[in-house]
């Protein structure tokens, strides 16, 4: 009021005189000129109580408009709160229902937009309805009466502990006035006296709502009661705190004691606020999650680390971290596998196109999980070339058994804690990637692919392959200690994949507890079924095509495939199908009608001229000139080993980029020629009077292996014994100095790329004809597999009369 009235007297503002003729709440004739529809002003921030007078400070347009057509006229209005205060404009449904009747006592317009009137609550209303509202709004509302228990000792006794509490209240609180022992004993109603309190009660904006909305003076003064208990027992306290520390402190034991003082504060009020609070929450919610026996033995005892050690301290943040983590981890949840296993079987093939071997496997996982719920997971390794469909695989994998996949790509890593996490001692220490991502993961038994685990590194700060020995293992796993959690977890029930380009730089130990799955690349044929059902249609869709814009024949695709990539997987197939794409994209820009079907002559008129040629089969039979076989990381292709003599001294000339491996072949088949020179009618003085020279063309691209060793000796046997080659045959084979054709590789990829090159007749080694059944059965059919067991039978074969 003494606010009020100096801010009157220091306006230079307009002052609207009202009629001092107000209602009087005592007197209930008052009642008799109520209007049934009063204007209502919204509140913000503050509940107002009858028998108080309030200063308002009126800013909001709509409402200085109510005040503006209210005065002087009329003086009663509706009061209530909003009940989102954020809002400028609250409508009918943002208030609150109980309010309060004002009646209008003085005001003042300090400025356009600012004025400041003084109200009497008269009395509780209930707004019934709102009839109106623009400008401002209007309703009917009825008075709420209150409800007084029936007098007695009981309620006289009630009445006299809230007044005592209430002043041993004042008596605490040395920021409360004197006056106000006055104003309490001045109060006669207990109607008055509840309301009085609850107004200078500290009390949050819904705790006062509620109380206003109380009309029993019974209940009414029992809620007050037990807030002025609550609030005199932290004033008790707040005095007991103030006596303990009397004695002179430093500036460090005051900011401890108004710490102590807000933690009491917060304990009382129940805000959940304080360190105490925090130390609930995490044992809350360290219990919910079920902890084995020694993990809950450990974050007990930091629990009551946590307890005594101050907020402000670095400990308490390191201990908090550590236990929200733990608490975090999926220490028993489980996802629940599927073990359908044609819905597997149809989410995998689905996904990716042939890669039989993978998926027999996990289907037998599956099936042995089915028989088996405990048994522990297996640890795959998926071998094979860039872009074969190693990664995307693992997701699928993940999909199929119904459980979360993760991704770790440990490619490069060369710390040891990026897998064992670091111990808490350092700042800024964080769990190992494993514990990271089952905890994002949600589960403990998720699939999580360990990425390019050929390419890790190490230095001095560890070995993470190393590390992985551990992790991989499935008989050591399920007591995994990462240097973070500091106790064991249960990585058993975690599906591992990692996989792989090559698999000799990982260490050997670290192959011994993986199950290799080699994943070679692939065949043309699969190539071709993989544009057509997964790549084609993708790049339609990402560059905003229909599929009448672009119709993809089968020749067009192999055009790309053949003469435009030269790759195991198919990333750059699809970067190729999608530049056709783009091509057509901005043509349907322009013309929605159009439509082109995409054929190779297209294909060419938008990528260029072809980019790789194949080596075919030789053009003529010659000696000198064979058909070999080379298995690349893109896949198998001819390889047309050369041969000529010319007077010399019987020195022998290698070039075509030729590795160490295929040299040594080169001097075996080149010893095998000259011990054999009577049984193949060659005259050896020839061997000394000419110099030879061998030539594995393309000179540009470098090759090595073993493989070309049947190659080699057919090409100098029929060289200096003048017989010429069969060009419709190619061969594989390595050999040994007693004439021997040992097994090779790749028999499969080395197939089919002497199918495209044109040739029918194969020969392999003998044991390799056990290898003869991956081969494809649309290609197998086309040739014809010949095994050889020494060189003798090569040149029988490859050899022609005459």
């Amino acid at each position: 009021m003494e606010d009020f009235e100096r801010l009157l007297n220091e306006s230079s503002g307009e002052i609207i005189e009202i009629s001092t003729s107000r209602p009087d709440a005592k007197l209930p004739e008052w009642r008799s000129d109520v209007p049934a529809i009063i204007p209502v002003m919204p509140l913000r921030g503050v509940v107002l109580f009858p028998g108080t007078v309030a200063p308002l400070t009126v800013e909001r347009t709509a409402s200085r408009k109510l005040l503006d057509d209210l005065l002087p006229q009329g003086r009663l209005l509706g009061l209530a709160t909003q009940k989102d205060a954020d809002l400028d404009v609250p409508g009918a449904g943002d208030l609150y229902e109980i309010g309060v009747l004002g009646n209008i006592l003085r005001m003042v317009r300090q400025s356009d937009e600012k004025t400041l009137v003084l109200i009497q609550i008269v009395e509780r209303i209930r707004l019934t309805e709102f009839v109106e509202s623009k400008p401002y709004l209007k309703a009917r509302f009825e008075i709420l009466e209150n409800k007084f228990p029936k007098k007695g000792d009981r309620w006289e006794a009630t009445l006299r502990n809230l007044r005592e509490s209430a002043q041993n209240f004042i008596n605490l609180n040395p920021n409360i006035p004197d006056e106000a022992h006055q104003a309490l004993a001045s109060i006669d109603s207990p109607s008055i006296l509840t309301d009085f309190l609850a107004t200078n009660l500290s009390l949050d904006l819904v705790q006062k709502q509620r109380l206003l909305e109380e009309v029993d003076v019974k209940k009414r003064a029992e809620k007050v009661q037990a807030t002025l208990n609550s609030q005199l027992h932290i004033a008790e306290l707040q005095q007991k705190l103030r006596a303990d520390v009397e004695d002179e402190f430093s500036d460090a034991q005051r900011r401890a004691y108004l710490r102590e003082q807000i933690r009491a504060i917060q304990r009382e009020l129940g805000e959940g606020e304080g360190a105490e609070e925090q130390v609930d929450d995490l044992r809350e919610r360290l219990e919910a999650v079920g902890l084995p026996a020694d993990v809950k033995k450990q974050t007990d005892r930091e629990l009551k680390r946590l307890e005594v050690i101050p907020p402000a301290s670095p400990e308490h943040s390191v201990i908090t971290g550590y236990l929200e983590t733990v608490a975090e981890l999926p220490w028993n949840k489980m996802s629940e596998d599927h073990y359908d296993l044609a819905l597997a079987r149809e989410i995998l093939d689905r996904d990716h196109f042939g890669l039989e071997k993978v998926k027999r496997r996990l289907l037998e996982y599956l099936a042995v999980r089915k028989l088996n719920p405990g048994g522990r997971g297996p640890i795959l390794c998926l071998l094979g070339p860039p872009g074969v469909g190693k990664t995307s695989l693992g997701r699928s994998i993940a999909d199929a058994l119904g459980r979360e996949f993760a991704r770790i790509s440990v490619g490069g890593i060369r710390d040891e804690a990026e897998i064992r996490g670091h111990r808490r001692t350092y700042i800024g220490a964080m769990p190992g990637r494993l514990i990271q991502e089952i905890r994002r993961a949600g589960t403990r038994n998720p699939v999580i692919m360990l990425d390019e685990v050929d390419k890790i590194g190490a230095d001095f700060r560890g070995d993470p392959a190393s590390a992985l020995l551990e992790v991989l293992d499935p008989r050591q796993n399920d007591s995994f200690i990462d240097r973070y959690l500091d106790v064991p977890f249960d990585l058993s029930q975690v599906i591992f994949i990692a996989t792989a380009n090559t698999i000799h730089p990982a260490p050997a130990p670290l192959r011994d507890r993986m199950e290799v799955i080699e994943i070679p690349g692939y065949t043309t044929e699969e190539k071709l079924q993989i544009g057509k059902r997964y790549l084609v249609k993708r790049q339609l869709e990402e560059n905003g095509l229909k599929a009448r814009h672009a119709r993809w024949g089968t020749p067009a695709l192999l055009k790309i495939i053949e003469d435009y990539t030269r790759e195991a997987g198919v990333r750059n197939l699809e970067r190729e199908i999608g530049s056709v794409c783009r091509a057509v994209a901005a043509k349907v820009a322009l013309d929605d009608s159009v439509r082109i079907e995409i054929t190779p002559d297209y294909v060419e008129e938008v990528l260029g001229p072809p980019r790789f040629a194949r080596e075919a089969k030789m053009f003529s039979s010659r000696p000198g000139v064979v058909n070999g076989l080379a298995y690349t990381p893109v896949g198998g292709e001819v390889l047309n080993i050369e041969a000529i003599r010319y007077p010399g001294k019987g020195h022998i000339k290698l070039t075509g980029q030729i590795g160490e491996v295929m040299k040594e072949s080169m001097e075996a088949a080149w010893s095998l020629v000259r011990e054999r020179a009577a049984s193949l009618g060659i005259d050896p003085k020839n061997f000394e009077s000419y110099d030879v020279h061998v030539h594995v063309p393309a000179g540009a691209v470098p090759k090595d292996g073993p493989s070309a060793g049947c190659a080699m000796y057919t090409a100098l046997a029929s060289l200096f014994s003048n017989r010429r080659v069969n060009k419709e045959v190619a061969m594989t084979g390595e050999i040994n100095l007693r004439g021997s054709v040992l097994p090779i590789g790749g028999l499969k990829e080395k197939a089919l790329g002497a199918l495209q090159a044109g040739i029918r007749t194969i020969l392999v080694p003998t044991m390799n004809m056990k290898d003869v059944p991956e081969i494809p059965a649309s290609a197998r059919k086309k040739l014809k597999f010949l095994p050889m067991e020494n060189v003798d039978e090569v040149l029988k074969a490859a050899l022609l009369k005459g």
